[in-house]
């Protein structure tokens, strides 16, 4: 059965000869819908299974969760939006917009493409500052990565707000409209093409992605530890990999959206790809804290008498010399039948630093993280200040 608005066109004259109704037919709204529904429902139960696991099983949650709940909030009101722009038409063929949709619908679709990436730009500020946030309480006491956090959130901060600026000040007047040529009572703007603003965009995004990736890799090289407990580390702390693959997507996506002559046929691909880069970056920061939860109720493993601590000491040398360098890490572990009922049922995740103010000054960091790390065999009894070597 044909489409009623495309035969109607056709019927009326306005489509040219060429064009067939089977083209503007084509579409691929349904599988995009259903995209971006099934990424929205894993994040949703990704980051609430977070929050109930910091909340109630580890019992402490934070400002990283607060701020990812935020972002939770953010993704579902983008996807409310990139739903009803799709049922509009928005992704179909640009023929199809041209011809067939009415001049109201096209400019209600651009006012909300305009609010949808506002949304869309806020929600990818507000998942990255709570990694940060996460990042600063594992080892906000080492000095470096401190110093690391601190640069990365002052570069988001500084990305964030020339993409915002691009996309309300996008025409002159200020408008929410992306007007095409061909839109009756558009000449009284001058305005930046879509594809230039969103390349800026999706630009910056990509390097924000990099860096805030970057940290957990910077964590795992001066771990001194096994490398078979690096690999359980990095399988927890870097799915975020995958986020850097979908911000290539869509850069690549949004050249061919504005260079290609057919541009909005691009449209609900790059829509589905912008709502999986908000839903794994919030997947990729909350999986340590729903590991937690995964192992109690899933796994059935007893998460409060289990924990895997690693410390690693830096010896600072003298006081001409203002470089810290990593020395030792020892591992210990909770794995004594008598742990205590206070700790039970607990994972924590927390820094502390010792310092030792003597002739040689020394500063430590003290890391116990909220998932398991355990040997293949019990470890001896070591001599104090000794580091256990990697196997």
């Amino acid at each position: 059965m044909g489409d009623p608005q495309v035969d109607g066109a056709i019927a009326s004259g306005k489509v040219p000869a060429g064009i067939t109704a089977a083209f503007l037919e084509e579409n691929r709204d349904n599988s995009s819908i259903v995209g971006i529904i099934f990424v929205t429902a894993l994040t949703f139960l990704v980051v609430v299974g977070r929050s109930l696991s910091r909340a109630f099983l580890i019992r402490r949650f934070g400002f990283d969760d607060g701020i990812a709940l935020v972002s939770l909030v953010c993704l579902i009101t983008f996807v409310g939006l990139c739903i009803e722009l799709i049922e509009l038409g928005s992704g179909r063929h640009f023929a199809y917009i041209q011809y067939v949709l009415d001049v109201p619908t096209v400019q209600r679709t651009q006012v909300f493409d305009f609010v949808a990436h506002i949304v869309y730009t806020t929600a990818l500020l507000l998942c990255r500052i709570s990694g940060l946030a996460f990042y600063h309480r594992v080892c906000g006491m080492h000095r470096g990565f401190r110093i690391a956090v601190k640069a990365v959130f002052g570069f988001l901060i500084a990305a964030y707000l020339p993409q915002i600026f691009l996309i309300i000040f996008h025409c002159k007047p200020v408008t929410g409209l992306w007007p095409y040529g061909w839109e009756p009572g558009t000449e009284i703007y001058t305005c930046l093409e879509w594809g230039l603003v969103y390349s800026v965009n999706s630009s910056l995004s990509l390097v924000c992605d990099l860096l805030l990736f970057g940290i957990p890799v910077a964590m795992l090289r001066i771990l001194e530890i096994p490398r078979k407990r690096k690999i359980q580390l990095a399988g927890i702390l870097l799915p975020g990999v995958a986020v850097i693959g979908i911000s290539i997507a869509r850069l690549v996506l949004v050249i061919l959206g504005q260079w290609q002559t057919d541009m909005s046929w691009t449209n609900d691909p790059m829509l589905v790809i912008e709502v999986s880069e908000i839903g794994a970056t919030l997947i990729a920061l909350s999986v340590p804290g729903v590991k937690p939860l995964v192992d109690q109720y899933i796994l059935r493993k007893d998460v409060g008498t289990h924990s895997g601590r690693s410390k690693y000491q830096m010896d600072k040398s003298t006081h001409q010399s203002k470089g810290t360098a990593l020395s030792t890490l020892r591992l210990r572990s909770q794995h004594s039948m008598l742990a205590s009922t206070e700790n039970a049922n607990r994972y924590d995740t927390e820094v502390t630093s010792s310092s030792q103010h003597d002739n040689n000054s020394q500063e430590g960091i003290y890391v116990s993280v909220d998932f398991e790390v355990k040997e293949g065999h019990a470890e001896g009894k070591r001599g104090e200040g000794k580091a256990p070597r990697g196997r």
